[in-house]
């Protein structure tokens, strides 16, 4: 399938969802992370959710990175420019919502994208080889090109992987694990 056509499929998927699914299929996606070997890190990018748009709820993930004291790393997007500002999660960081729903640091300490080592990445569908679809913005492709090549890329996801995209263009960036309620997928 190519993206649009997944787009809409996956889109509709989610409208299916119960909050009470959503909740467990979320917690079943944080207890796969737990086994991880990826705890040696110290700086972890996550996005906040989109409630409206049935997006995975992170606070599980929060939850489990602040029990493990690591930097959390939350990002503000600029639509004019299509570009992400980073900003350590801190007590005092007032989260609120932008236009499109997104709930972002109002501002805080920023974070260099070079600094960070793992980012959680939302999509709304994966194939077996590790490449995403997401709304189609183009934000997190640009992000990830700025940070550092080694940087780990999670994906989360509640569903399972498409067989392939078909139309995956070379500013794409491949994830290097997707996890979902019931599988971890590991990509070269």
């Amino acid at each position: 399938m190519n993206k649009k056509e997944l787009r809409i499929k996956y889109k509709e998927l989610r409208k299916s969802l119960s909050d009470e699914e959503i909740e467990e299929k979320s917690l079943a996606v944080a207890n796969r992370l737990i086994h991880l070997p990826i705890w040696e890190k110290n700086y972890f990018h996550i996005f906040l959710p989109i409630t409206e748009q049935k997006e995975i709820d992170t606070e599980f993930i929060l939850h489990l990175l602040a029990g493990k004291d690591k930097e959390i790393i939350v990002s503000k997007s600029d639509f004019e420019i299509r570009k992400m500002t980073h900003f350590l999660l801190t007590d005092n960081t007032k989260i609120k919502k932008n236009e499109y729903n997104i709930p972002e640091p109002v501002d805080g300490i920023e974070v260099p994208s070079s600094k960070i080592e793992v980012v959680f990445v939302p999509l709304l569908a994966f194939d077996k080889l590790g490449n995403r679809v997401g709304y189609g913005k183009g934000f997190y492709d640009k992000f990830l090109s700025e940070c550092k090549e080694d940087v780990l890329k999670i994906g989360l996801s509640f569903f399972e992987a498409e067989e392939e995209i078909t139309d995956i263009f070379e500013s794409d960036i491949r994830l290097n694990i997707c996890i979902t309620p019931s599988k971890t997928y590991l990509f070269d």
